[in-house]
């Protein structure tokens, strides 16, 4: 049984994914840390921004 998600984590992901669109690589930093997603968005964001928001938005929706 998957567990139920907060009211507090959907805010929290939210604003992350808000972050994510204003700056990729900051929803990513608050969501992973300084790994190796961190750093791929980073790469992303240089070649495209449009890029890097998808891969953010992705990163944050998943975990």
């Amino acid at each position: 049984m998957p567990l139920a998600r907060t009211k507090d984590s959907l805010l929290g992901d939210l604003f992350k994914i808000i972050l994510a669109i204003i700056l990729p690589p900051l929803g990513v930093l608050l969501e992973v840390g300084l790994g190796l997603h961190f750093w791929l968005n980073i790469l992303l964001t240089i070649l495209g921004f449009v890029p890097g928001i998808i891969h953010a938005v992705y990163i944050i929706a998943t975990r």
